[in-house]
């Protein structure tokens, strides 16, 4: 029997971004990436969900203190990423296109090397309220 238990916590951030491929010409990226590419970049009102399983801890009764997994995701995402601009201000966008598939990466790689190896994480990451994306998938 399966005894995993999801725990998850819900943040919001604000980031500009641009979608575009700088070795492609305009009408390439606007072909692919429409009034994304567009050079004055545009933003978004991101909703994330960091959700963490795993098996219930014995003593505590968590499976990870979400005050704990809090501090983490303020510390690490949000300070880092809350009204940015996603291309400019962030080093790990200087060369990867700031898709809502790339954040949602990011974000993992960021969080992981400080959530018990025991632990699953998922992030889900909302660009608008009817378009998300999730890893891992």
């Amino acid at each position: 029997m399966n005894n995993k238990v999801a725990v998850v916590r819900r943040e919001h951030f604000n980031a500009a971004h641009r979608l575009y491929r700088p070795d492609w010409s305009s009408e390439a990226n606007t072909a692919t990436f429409g009034k994304c590419s567009l050079p004055n970049f545009h933003g978004h009102n991101y909703e994330l969900e960091v959700k963490v399983v795993g098996d219930i801890n014995k003593e505590t009764g968590f499976v990870m203190d979400l005050k704990m997994l809090s501090d983490l995701v303020n510390d690490k995402v949000l300070e880092k990423f809350d009204h940015k601009n996603l291309n400019i201000d962030l080093e790990e966008f200087k060369n990867l296109n700031p898709t809502a598939e790339n954040i949602a990466v990011v974000i993992y790689n960021i969080l992981r090397p400080h959530i018990e190896p025991s632990l699953e994480l998922f992030i889900r990451l909302f660009e608008t309220p009817r378009n998300y994306v999730e890893y891992p998938a």
